[in-house]
C-alpha cells in the first residue's frame, strides 16, 4: 500500500477548517489584567478569559474543594469563584488573588455526591448531568427519548437530592455522537464509509506527526483516508469510547508536516499555540463542514452523558469528564476542533442534542486529557508545505491554507460568506442516531469534494 503526504492545503484545514470568523466574533474584548492596578488590592481583576482560567486553575490548586466552583463572567471580564457561607479564610485568599466571590451552599463534595447518586440510580440513555456553578447545582437534562417510566425515574432521583441540589430540563433533541464531517476524514467500515473530522494536529510520544479526533471514530475504523476513497494515510494508534472520546492516529508517512494551526480561511490561519482547560461562562468556536462554524459558551465541566448504545439495543455508552457547551452542532462534526479565540485548544467534538437551526447542547473531549493519555503533544507540529496532492478535494473549506494574519470579514454565526468548509451543507447527514460509531458504517453517500455530508445513521 503507497502513502502519500498530507498536502499543505489539507493539513491546514484538517487542523479545523474554520471560516473566516467575524469581528464581532472573532475580535472580543482584550482586556489586561493590569488595568486595574489602581483599584486597589483585592479588588477582582479584569481578565482575559484565558486568564481567568489559568487563574481558576491556581485557585483550586491551591483551596481545593474548599471552593465550591469558578466561572467567567464575560460582561464584567472577571472570574467568580463560589465559596460556601462562613469560610472567611477562603474568601480572604480568592479576593487577594483578585477573583470575585459569590457565596453559595452547597459544596463541591456535596454536589459530586449527587452527581454519584445519578451515575447510580439514573444511568439512563438520553441523560446528561453536569455541575452549573453560575447556579451552584447539578444540571440534569434528558433528551426527548426518555419518556415513561425512564422520565419518572430520572425526575424522582433528581426530587430526592433535594430541591437546593440539581435543576432538570428536557431537551427537544436526541444525544448522539456526530459520526461523519467536520474537515473530513475517511474510513472504509462493515457496511459502507465512515466519515469524521480531524481536530488538532499532535506529535506522538514518539516523535511522529498524528492527530486527535473522536474516539468513536477511532473504534469504528482503524485506517484513514483524505478523501473518499482515496488510499489511507493514517492509522489508529490508541482509541477509547466510551469512557472518553479521544483518538490519537498517526501519520504513516513519518515526514508528513501537520502544521499546529487552524484556517480561517482566504488563505489566513490562526496558530494553535497549546492546549488549556476549558472555563464556565468562556466564549468558545466549533467548527464543522456540515454546519460550519458556529461560537457560544461553556456551560459546564466534567459533565457525563449517556449514548443510547448502537451495539447494544438495551444498552448504554456513557462517557465523562466532558466540557458541555450552547455551541450548535449536527450528524457530520464529529472529533472536529473547540478552540479559542488566543488559539487555545479546548476539545474534541463528541455529541449532542438538537441542531443549528434550533440549538442545543454540545459535549466535547478535553484536549488536556486526551493529550496525557496518548502522551502526545500539542504545538508545531511542523511546517506547512508537503506535498501537492488534492486530497480531500479541496473541502472548498475556506482558502488554501498558505499563511497569513487572520482578516475575519464574515460571521461565525453565519460562514457562508467565508467559503466556509462544507458549502453545499444541503443533506448534510441524518441527525438520527447515537452512541458507538462502530454502528455509523452506513454512511455511504455522496462524494466528500463538494463539501456535502455522507448520510447515515450517525
Amino acid at each position: 500500500m503507497s502513502h502519500k503526504r498530507i498536502p499543505k492545503r489539507n493539513a491546514a484545514i484538517a487542523v479545523g477548517g474554520v471560516a473566516a470568523l467575524g469581528a464581532a466574533a472573532f475580535l472580543l474584548p482584550n482586556a489586561n489584567a493590569s488595568q486595574d492596578a489602581a483599584a486597589g488590592a483585592g479588588a477582582p481583576r479584569t481578565l482575559k478569559a484565558a486568564d481567568a482560567s489559568d487563574l481558576s486553575a491556581k485557585l483550586q490548586r491551591q483551596l481545593g474543594d474548599a471552593l465550591a466552583g469558578s466561572y467567567y463572567d464575560s460582561g464584567k471580564q472577571q472570574l467568580v469563584v463560589n465559596v460556601v457561607s462562613g469560610d472567611d479564610n477562603v474568601i480572604v485568599q480568592a479576593q487577594k488573588a483578585g477573583a470575585a466571590v459569590r457565596k453559595v451552599d452547597n459544596t463541591t463534595s456535596a454536589l459530586q455526591a449527587a452527581a454519584r447518586t445519578l451515575k447510580t440510580e439514573a444511568s439512563i440513555p438520553g441523560t446528561s448531568w453536569a455541575v452549573d456553578p453560575r447556579t451552584n447545582k447539578v444540571q440534569v437534562t434528558a433528551d426527548s427519548s426518555v419518556t415513561g417510566a425512564r422520565w419518572d425515574r430520572l425526575e424522582s432521583t433528581v426530587q430526592n437530592l433535594g430541591s437546593g441540589m440539581a435543576t432538570l430540563k428536557k431537551s427537544a433533541g436526541a444525544f448522539k455522537t456526530f459520526a461523519s464531517g467536520g474537515d473530513a476524514i475517511f474510513s472504509q467500515a462493515e457496511g459502507g464509509t465512515v466519515r469524521c473530522s480531524l481536530g488538532f494536529n499532535v506529535t506522538a510520544s514518539d516523535g511522529s506527526p498524528a492527530f486527535l479526533t473522536a474516539g468513536h471514530c477511532g473504534v469504528a475504523a482503524k485506517d484513514w483516508a483524505d478523501s473518499q476513497g482515496g488510499q489511507p494515510v493514517a492509522t489508529v494508534d490508541q482509541a477509547k469510547f466510551p469512557g472518553n472520546d479521544f483518538s490519537l492516529v498517526k501519520y504513516d508517512d513519518a515526514t508528513t508536516q501537520a502544521p499546529s494551526e487552524v484556517n480561517v480561511g482566504n488563505g489566513q490561519t490562526v496558530q494553535i499555540k497549546q492546549a488549556a482547560d476549558a472555563t464556565v461562562g468562556a466564549t468558545v468556536f466549533r467548527m464543522g463542514s456540515t454546519t460550519g462554524l458556529h461560537d457560544g459558551t461553556v456551560t459546564g465541566l466534567d459533565a457525563t452523558v449517556n449514548f443510547q448504545s448502537e451495539t447494544d439495543p438495551n444498552g448504554v455508552d456513557t462517557v465523562t469528564g466532558l466540557i458541555q457547551t450552547d455551541v450548535c452542532a449536527e450528524a457530520g462534526d464529529s472529533g472536529g476542533s473547540l478552540f479559542t479565540q488566543d488559539g487555545n485548544a479546548l476539545g474534541l467534538t463528541s455529541g449532542g442534542s438538537g441542531d443549528c437551526t434550533n440549538g442545543g447542547e454540545t459535549f466535547f473531549q478535553p484536549v488536556t486529557a486526551a493529550l496525557q493519555a496518548t502522551g502526545a503533544t500539542l504545538g508545531d507540529g511542523g511546517q506547512a508545505g508537503a506535498g501537492d496532492q488534492n486530497g480531500a478535494g479541496d473541502q472548498q473549506a475556506g482558502g488554501d491554507g498558505a499563511g497569513g494574519t487572520a482578516d475575519p470579514s464574515a460571521s461565525a454565526s453565519d460562514p457562508s460568506g467565508a467559503g466556509a468548509a462544507g458549502d453545499d451543507q444541503s443533506g448534510a447527514g441524518d441527525a438520527s442516531g447515537s452512541g458507538d460509531a462502530s454502528g455509523s458504517g452506513d454512511m455511504s453517500g455522496s462524494g466528500a469534494d463538494d463539501g456535502s455530508a455522507v448520510t447515515g445513521s450517525n
